[in-house]
């Protein structure tokens, strides 16, 4: 999946004013990224009276960006208090049973390894765990009081060549030593006991309430090409290891190379679930259930005529009464939903979203079960700004609890709308389109900086949100339309738009978008003679796509090629998940040359003149800087186009510091501005 993988979520949305709102007077720059605050995690308490979130914001001094652990009452009566101030990277939390402390994972004190925390509520942060690398994952019994995780392990395999491996050790080797896991458990202020030495890597893991079972994905080693297609999911029960049968996420899926997460045991431990998800098909949620003496597995039903499993999956949760909660996604927009496993019926969505919102993340516990009445709480995201936990009550319906980014009450933000469009072979395409404050309809048409979403099994929604990597709010905030397309291949247009996309890269959705800039060309939005494209990982693959595309039906005048691939079959070899080039390419690059060929971009470079900006992290191993580094030799020294590489020392697929994405968006707005002068 060429998705960006974020340090933190960008979850924006407003708060609902009881007066009148101030006048919009701050035009918004890239300077004004470093002052966004947004929630990574949210969990209520056992009797639904508080939340704990995990709020992120930036630190100019130390060039990061970091969460600590709140609390609000959800009754919107009391003000959100800061239980941690450390800027530790407070993560994860979950509510202690007696719900008077949490326990989360941070990076806090001395040695600043991983380890779990006790935090109380009206007291100073407890180690729970001190192990010496620190602990990798974590999940906690709240019937037993009972913290699991778990740590790295070394395992040296054994054949002809063991001996000579370790007589040269700092030779590194393709193979013969893999990273495993063990995974421990420690009750009230005990010391750690051995819970298994599993063998093998545990990718994640959950334990039921009374700690008497835990679900783990797990691989042989730790590697993603081993997790993409090799992981599953096991039980363990009482000392013993079960399998259940995997064939309905492996033989028997779309494509047998999915990745496994998010899972959530319910209640009385009987049930699990969790999210297997797909390159180029849609995510699907399989079951784990005890059936007559044994686990078996299945998939939860949908309709991909009508939604979506949320892009690359979606948290899950078990409610009191059954249902399995997740988020669902349509045309721009996501959703919380509800299946019941007793009557099989899917939600029609939540309380916080009425077909004109962005669903992040929800949690709810039962205020009186017999009478199916929860407390539900949200994160919840719309057009008009930034971030907010919200909760639903009956009968006063939504109610923020935070008031997260009060400066940008008089921001200048874009309006945004979904508009749709026909590409070249009739089917509707959609997606979000960003417009300077003020400008309406019959106003002079507006340069357009196309901004391509990534994955490509995900899609841009309809909210606010201030994303360098991908062009949000700040071209729109210069004065350009920005349009967002939902090329095919996206999430939430049907199962079939999504699958069209396999075998028909660098063709079918590369149409999808110039059909796009042409309906807001015709429209009267866009100029065409200042268009411009740009994108992150699969968007900057599809903006290499676009600019060497010969004779295209408009001219790209500049672009901004972010972490984007140029050879295929360089993909499969060099990135970390290979199974991605073979599940759009349909095999392996000599099963399969024409394909790998067609969807590579080097061999139309000899038609790029667009000026064009590269970027990549200098650390990417989703999408390696060689294939920046070879669009750069090749335009800057073979096409004598107009080009910069800007390669961020120690940055892996997404950039991670407030300098390199202020730097970034700094290096879009100028290099587009020279550019797309008249």
């Amino acid at each position: 999946m060429r998705r960006l993988l974020p340090v933190f979520a960008l979850l924006v949305v407003a708060a609902r004013l009881t007066a009148a709102p101030p006048e919009r007077t701050h035009d918004i720059v890239p300077a004004d990224y470093a002052s966004v605050n947004a929630i990574t995690e949210i969990a209520l308490s056992p009797d639904g009276k508080q939340v704990a979130y995990c709020l992120a914001t930036w630190s100019a001094k130390t060039d990061r960006r970091a969460t600590e652990l709140w609390v609000v009452g959800t009754d919107g009566k009391g003000k959100p208090e800061r239980l941690t101030s450390d800027r530790a990277n407070d993560r994860h939390p979950k509510w202690a049973g007696d719900g008077k402390s949490i326990y989360v994972v941070s990076n806090r004190g001395t040695k600043a390894k991983s380890q779990v925390w006790k935090v109380p509520l009206d007291g100073e942060p407890q180690s729970v765990t001190d192990a010496k690398a620190g602990i990798v994952g974590f999940d906690y019994a709240p019937k037993t009081d009972t913290v699991f995780f778990t740590i790295d392990a070394n395992a040296t395999d054994k054949d002809d060549f063991s001996e000579l491996r370790a007589k040269f050790s700092k030779i590194e080797y393709g193979h013969g030593s893999r990273t495993v896991s063990e995974l421990f458990s420690v009750k009230g202020g005990g010391k750690p006991e051995k819970v298994l030495a599993a063998h093998r890597y545990i990718r994640e893991f959950a334990v039921t309430q009374d700690g008497k079972k835990i679900a783990m994905v797990s691989a042989i080693d730790d590697s993603v090409v081993k997790s993409e297609g090799e992981s599953r999911v096991d039980v363990w029960e009482k000392g013993k290891i079960v399998t259940p049968p995997t064939d309905v996420y492996r033989a028997k899926a779309a494509s047998p190379y999915a990745w496994l997460e998010n899972l959530a045991w319910n209640s009385d431990g009987t049930r699990f679930a969790f999210c297997c998800i797909h390159d180029a098909y849609p995510t699907e949620i399989i079951i784990g259930g005890w059936d007559d003496g044994k686990w078996t597995t299945g998939r939860m039903p949908r309709d991909g005529r009508l939604l979506h499993v949320r892009g690359y999956g979606s948290p899950l949760k078990w409610s009191a009464d059954g249902c399995l909660r997740f988020l669902s996604e349509k045309a721009g927009w996501n959703d919380g939903n509800a299946w019941c496993p007793t009557h099989g019926a899917i939600g029609t969505g939540s309380a916080f979203s009425k077909g004109d919102a962005v669903i992040y993340a929800e949690d709810l516990v039962p205020e009186d079960a017999q009478k199916r009445k929860y407390r539900l709480v949200g994160v919840r995201s719309t057009t008009d700004g930034f971030p907010e936990l919200f909760t639903y009550d009956d009968p006063r319906g939504i109610h923020p609890l935070t008031d997260l980014n009060p400066q940008t009450k008089t921001w200048k933000f874009p309006t945004i709308e979904h508009v749709t469009w026909k590409a070249p072979d009739g089917a509707s395409v959609g997606g979000p389109l960003e417009l300077p404050h003020g400008w309406k309809k019959g106003d002079k048409p507006l340069p357009l900086v196309v901004a391509i979403h990534g994955g490509p099994t995900t899609a841009s929604y309809n909210d606010q949100r201030f994303d360098p990597h991908n062009g949000r709010l700040y071209f729109a905030a210069k004065g350009y339309a920005v349009l967002c397309p939902n090329y095919r291949g996206s999430t939430g247009y049907g199962d079939k738009f999504v699958t069209d996309l396999v075998g028909n890269e660098n063709d079918i959705e590369v149409k999808d978008i110039i059909a796009g800039i042409q309906h807001l060309i015709k429209e009267g939005i866009a100029d065409p003679e200042r268009i411009a494209v740009m994108g992150w990982s699969n968007g900057g693959y599809l903006t290499n796509c676009l600019i060497a595309l010969k004779n295209p039906a408009v001219k790209i005048k500049a672009a901004s090629s972010g972490a984007g691939i140029l050879d295929t079959v360089a993909e499969w070899g060099f990135n970390d998940e290979p199974a991605y080039p073979m599940v759009f390419k349909k095999g392996l690059p000599w099963e399969q040359p024409e394909l790998y060929k067609k969807s590579s971009p080097i061999y139309g470079i000899g038609n790029v003149t667009t000026p064009t900006l590269i970027h990549v992290g200098g650390n990417d191993v989703r999408c390696p800087p060689g294939h920046s580094r070879m669009l750069y030799r090749a335009l800057k020294e073979y096409k004598n186009v107009p080009t910069q590489l800007c390669e961020y020392p120690g940055q892996p697929h997404g950039l991670g510091t407030l300098t390199f994405r202020t730097a970034k968006m700094e290096w879009d707005l100028a290099w587009f501005e020279k550019y797309l002068k008249k």
